[in-house]
């Protein structure tokens, strides 16, 4: 693929400064978009463009395309806080569906129809059947995943109506670390982040949320991928929508799905801590076992996991938390 512009919004968060750092590896000029309402300034790679800015700001986004000739779009920016869901849905709406159809139809107007978002696999809500596959009921069960399959919907209808390409990526639990970029969360709800913390010592045990699932070890089953590979699947999903695409969609899991209690002892081997556990009630909503097939994003993307033991994606993790005990430099 030949070297493009291509914005990233979102790029001072997790999978943003990924992306960003390995399409700065592969040639690509990165225009970096981000509010900083979540994100670290720290986490923007250095070879990119940075710009603060909110997409629902119509003005800054025009000039952000009319200056810098955009070829394609990245757009990872969005409201992720599950725990506000229930409470709060109007942020999931507004920053999710509201800004995203402002992206879309700036795009539109500078003639940019090449269009990557990172979906969740919260569009399926409690699955009926695993491994999930991409023709599996959409029921998502709070404003996240619903903000997420409402914006899949309507990048199908702007394909419909005015040619815009895109492909949307459902991702699964996303952890590990490049060597320079990683989880920083305030707070943090991810269990792998939160595993290595009691590890480090900043914190004192693990919640265990329920221990009675019907599964091997009674507690929840997650399918755990390592955000490289998140991050190589951004990259082909843009080099395929080079083709005749309209609007697709593609799992990205590991397909296997790890307990609680295996992520822990992983994290013991990796780390050689103790890792104290507290079992703590179960969380309304957790499904017991959640895994992913990814075969129709390997058969037409051909995307597929290079890191996919559970023990390099934590050593990834550790060996980040190690450098930036306390995260980013700007917290």
């Amino acid at each position: 693929m030949k070297a493009m512009n291509i914005l990233v919004t979102g790029a001072a968060g997790y999978i943003g400064s990924v992306l960003s750092e390995e399409l700065v590896a592969q040639g690509h000029q990165v225009i970096a978009l981000d509010n900083l309402k979540h994100g670290h300034r720290a986490a923007v790679v250095s070879e990119a463009i940075f710009i603060q800015a909110d997409l629902g700001d119509r003005e800054a986004l025009d000039d952000i395309f009319h200056q810098h000739r955009i070829d394609a779009v990245m757009h990872l920016a969005a409201e992720t806080s599950v725990e506000y869901s229930t409470t709060e849905p109007g942020r999931f709406f507004w920053n999710n569906v509201a800004c995203g159809i402002n992206l879309v139809e700036c795009m539109l107007r500078h003639m940019v129809n090449k269009l990557v978002f990172s979906s969740s696999a919260a569009v399926y809500g409690q699955p009926e059947e695993i491994p999930v596959t991409e023709a599996a009921p959409l029921n998502p069960i709070n404003a996240y995943g619903e903000s997420k399959l409402m914006f899949e919907r309507i990048l199908y209808r702007y394909g419909e109506a005015q040619g815009l390409k895109s492909i949307s990526l459902r991702c699964f639990n996303v952890a590990g670390a490049s060597k320079s970029f990683g989880q920083d969360h305030h707070p943090e709800t991810n269990l792998i982040p939160n595993v290595i913390k009691v590890a480090a010592g900043q914190r004192d045990f693990v919640s265990v949320f329920g221990n009675d699932y019907d599964t091997n070890d009674g507690t929840c089953i997650r399918d755990y991928i390592h955000v490289l590979d998140i991050a190589q699947a951004h990259i082909l999903a843009l080099n395929s929508l080079q083709k005749n695409v309209t609007f697709k969609a593609y799992n990205l899991g590991n397909g296997k799905g790890y307990s609680v209690m295996d992520v822990i002892e992983a994290a013991r081997r990796v780390t050689g801590a103790a890792i104290p556990v507290k079992v703590c009630p179960k969380r309304p909503g957790d499904a017991a076992k959640i895994v992913a097939s990814s075969k129709l994003a390997e058969a037409e993307i051909a995307w597929k996991p290079e890191y996919p033991r559970l023990d390099s994606i934590i050593e990834s993790a550790w060996q980040w938390h190690k450098e930036h005990p306390h995260g980013y430099e700007d917290n």
